[in-house]
């Protein structure tokens, strides 16, 4: 008898997206002319908002239930959303990110005072998106999760200035939660019903732990992980009913280049089995992810997206492998808890993946085909 499956009507869903997309030419004109002081604020805000606009109506002619502003007002996944609250400010770093290939551009974040969430910019953000989305369609909130701002704190201490304002680590991360706490109260008051916390924290632990020469200073691996899961569930304790929370676990993502290496088993614990998170959207598509068994960990009517399809090129995936691949794992979570996606999105920062706007789209139709032939009717 064949398998039935549930009816998705809240996130994820059967082909889902990781939130960002590619940058239209437009726009990045716009944002060079914005930081050479050629066009105003008000200027950049116009075109990004008409960006928006065009890009919720590809994403919804392309059949996706959830849609994200494509992070189009963003220079970056992570850095814009710390910046935004109060408390912290734009700095430059001693060296940028360093990726596989590439470094990137030095930035990071600093304090100047106690850290809050009020009056943070991506509320309004949400709004305007969700005031141009089609009644039945939901909006997304991409944010990064709250152990990454304390990564970023931790990244260059120095620089950041922690211990000024917070000598003791705990007073530290209660006043994260509570930020986090403010904006995600915010954005539901404003009518969003899903967040997604992106994270890198969990890449980078796989890979200390497999491979500890890539540390620059000693790191308590487990008692970070335990850090990291407390502060991310603070996050969102006694969240209404109604409030998706979900999560994205990255290993880097930034101009089709990538950050860590190893499998989620060194880590399934505490994140399968500890953070309070509906859904995990998991990269899968890479030896670099290692195989589906750490999925065995994950607690009771939790859904996994399969992050199978790459957002690093823009060479079509085989369908069978991918419908193969669903089925491999759901070995070990039942078939009615899998979806699939592409592992990240498709422009993590302004400078995008290596690959057209044609292939984007291709690859999301890709997405909704493999879904419709292994969940039918239900996806």
């Amino acid at each position: 008898m064949a398998q039935t499956f549930t009816q998705r009507t809240q996130s994820p869903f059967r082909y889902d997206i990781v939130g960002s997309f590619l940058r239209p030419q437009a726009l990045k004109q716009a944002r060079a002319q914005f930081q050479a002081d050629k066009i105003s604020a008000a200027d950049l805000t116009a075109v990004e908002d008409q960006a928006i606009i065009d890009l919720v109506n590809k994403e919804v002619k392309a059949g996706l239930h959830a849609v994200t502003d494509g992070e189009f007002r963003r220079s970056w996944w992570h850095l814009d959303f710390f910046w935004g609250l109060e408390g912290v400010q734009k700095a430059a770093a001693d060296t940028g990110y360093h990726f596989h290939d590439e470094v990137t551009r030095a930035e990071t974040v600093k304090l100047t005072g106690k850290i809050s969430g009020h009056n943070h910019p991506f509320v309004q953000h949400f709004k305007f998106t969700a005031a141009h989305t089609p009644a039945g369609i939901q909006v997304k909130q991409t944010i990064p999760a709250p152990s990454q701002f304390l990564a970023e704190l931790l990244r260059q201490p120095q620089q950041s200035q922690v211990e000024q304002f917070y000598p003791n680590q705990d007073e530290l991360l209660a006043d994260i939660a509570q930020a986090y706490q403010q904006v995600i109260s915010d954005l539901y008051a404003a009518g969003c019903c899903t967040i997604q916390l992106d994270d890198c924290t969990w890449g980078a632990l796989a890979d200390w732990q497999a491979h500890p020469e890539h540390l620059t200073a000693p790191v308590d691996i487990p008692e970070l992980k335990q850090t990291y899961v407390q502060l991310n569930n603070a996050a969102f304790v006694d969240k209404p009913a109604d409030l998706t929370i979900n999560t994205h676990i990255c290993r880097g993502n930034y101009h089709s280049t990538w950050s860590y290496s190893g499998g989620y088993q060194s880590v399934a614990d505490p994140l399968f089995s500890q953070e309070n998170v509906q859904a995990y959207y998991l990269e899968y598509d890479s030896q670099r992810a290692g195989d589906f068994s750490p999925l065995k960990l994950l607690t009771p009517k939790k859904y996994v997206v399969l992050g199978l399809v790459t957002s690093k090129s823009g060479q079509l995936e085989d369908r069978t492998t991918l419908i193969n691949r669903i089925q491999e794992a759901s070995q070990y979570v039942d078939l009615d808890y899998l979806a699939i996606s592409p592992q990240c999105g498709f422009a993590s920062t302004e400078e995008g993946n290596i690959l057209t706007e044609d292939q984007q789209w291709s690859k999301i139709q890709l997405l909704q085909d493999v879904a419709q032939e292994v969940w039918g009717h239900e996806i």
